[in-house]
């Protein structure tokens, strides 16, 4: 038997090895949960905030000071305009006051009101009217202004603007949009970045205890160090794909449940090589982002003995994986330009660069050329962690790569 299948046999026995040691620990439950209890605290966080927000909204006015002739008026416009606006952006409720004898001491004593927050006082006459604002009130501003307008236009025209119902027709788009491309382009930069972020950095610390109870210089002496780190690389990948595979059945099947205005919105998010060819990308492209990365935390954390070691290393290893996520979104947003090539040529940002390129081009060829290259990349940095481990913590000499040991058999 040549020594490449035994070597590579070795690493599946390792990576075996690794996710059952890894997978069947109660410890691996509350990983696997970490999502839902995560969202369950964000939607309590937003929950309460929302609350917050809509109590202060209700203590909000935006005040107009006009004759009692125009408030009628006035208040016609404003439900008119308000339909325009969605429900987070629509602006505080209007309240109407007639004008006293000196209209700007009105104004300013309303600003200075301590039993509601006034964001806005529209007082003289609507042609030249008076406005203050609160400060960073500028949309609220805009809004007085067009209220204004539209009153002053009713005005003059002795009642009602005009109304025009216009014929609609929807058009269905036979091409993806440019728009849902680069939507689609930046969904999969994203999702495969919070992929790797949650479960990359985990490689980090699989070396350190079985440093500290000897056992990785026991499997040192049993088989090659590539067949070690590859096999505990493909055994926590291995516990990566259950994750995925985990929450992805709850998350479709959550999908199918939405509202059909909620799924026609998604379905605008179109990337521009297909569907089915792009969900295969995307697996390929987060299974080699996570490879990659992995392979590179799995080299650092080797070097590291401690638990402390291992945190010190932490905040490099988020920053790596930020800025792929930065240079491979700037790539997705101009698919063209020159940053796209350095994201898609880089190794560390390959992955992620090239999931994007999948949701602006149609192209596949690229792909056939980005997926090896990214998995050379993968059996470079295994080589070199070993070989750093090898010469830096075992103090042994550098051996024969395993590959050449399987030349000189065969």
């Amino acid at each position: 038997m040549s020594r490449l299948p035994r070597s590579l046999r070795q690493m599946l026995t390792i990576a075996r090895r690794d996710f059952v040691a890894t997978v069947f620990t109660p410890i691996f439950l509350l990983f696997l949960f970490a999502p839902a209890l995560m969202g369950s605290l964000s939607a309590l966080g937003g929950m309460s905030a929302a609350a917050m927000d809509d109590s202060t909204a209700d203590k909000s006015r935006i005040v107009a000071i006009v004759a009692p002739a125009t408030a009628d008026m006035m208040r016609r416009e404003d439900v008119r305009l308000r339909a325009l606006y969605r429900r987070d952006d629509t602006p505080s409720d209007l309240l109407i006051q007639s004008p006293g004898r000196d209209p700007a001491a009105q104004a300013r004593a309303l600003m200075a009101d301590r039993t509601r927050d006034v964001d806005a006082v529209l007082y003289g006459p609507l042609d030249r009217p008076q406005l203050l604002l609160a400060p960073r009130n500028r949309r609220t501003g805009d809004y007085m202004d067009a209220l204004a307008q539209a009153t002053l236009a009713a005005e003059r025209l002795g009642g009602d603007l005009p109304r025009v119902a216009a014929t609609r027709t929807v058009v269905e788009r036979r091409t993806t949009s440019i728009t849902g491309q680069h939507q689609a382009g930046f969904f999969a930069v994203f999702g495969i970045f919070f992929l790797t972020l949650f479960l990359a950095s985990q490689v980090v610390g699989t070396m350190a205890e079985e440093r500290n109870n000897k056992v990785i210089e026991v499997l040192a002496a049993a088989v090659p160090l590539e067949a070690v780190f590859g096999g505990k690389l493909i055994g926590m990948f291995g516990v990566a794909l259950l994750f995925v595979g985990f929450w992805g059945t709850i998350v479709t099947q959550v999908a199918s449940l939405l509202p059909p205005a909620a799924a026609g919105a998604i379905g605008d998010i179109a990337p521009a090589i297909g569907g089915p060819a792009f969900a295969l990308l995307f697996a390929a492209y987060f299974s080699m982002a996570y490879l990659l990365l992995g392979s590179v935390f799995l080299g650092l954390g080797a070097q590291a003995s401690t638990p402390r070691e291992i945190q010190m290393l932490s905040l490099p290893i988020t920053l790596i994986q930020v800025g792929m996520f930065v240079l491979a979104s700037a790539a997705a947003r101009r698919p063209d330009s020159w940053i796209a090539t350095v994201a898609e040529i880089f190794p560390l940002s390959s992955p992620f660069a090239m999931a994007g390129r999948a949701a602006n081009a149609p192209q596949v060829w690229p792909h056939l050329l980005a997926l090896p290259w990214q998995m050379l990349w993968v059996v470079l940095f295994v080589t070199v962690g070993a070989r750093l481990f090898r010469r830096g913590v075992l103090q042994s000499g550098s051996a024969t790569p395993f590959w050449r040991r399987a030349r000189k058999v065969g």
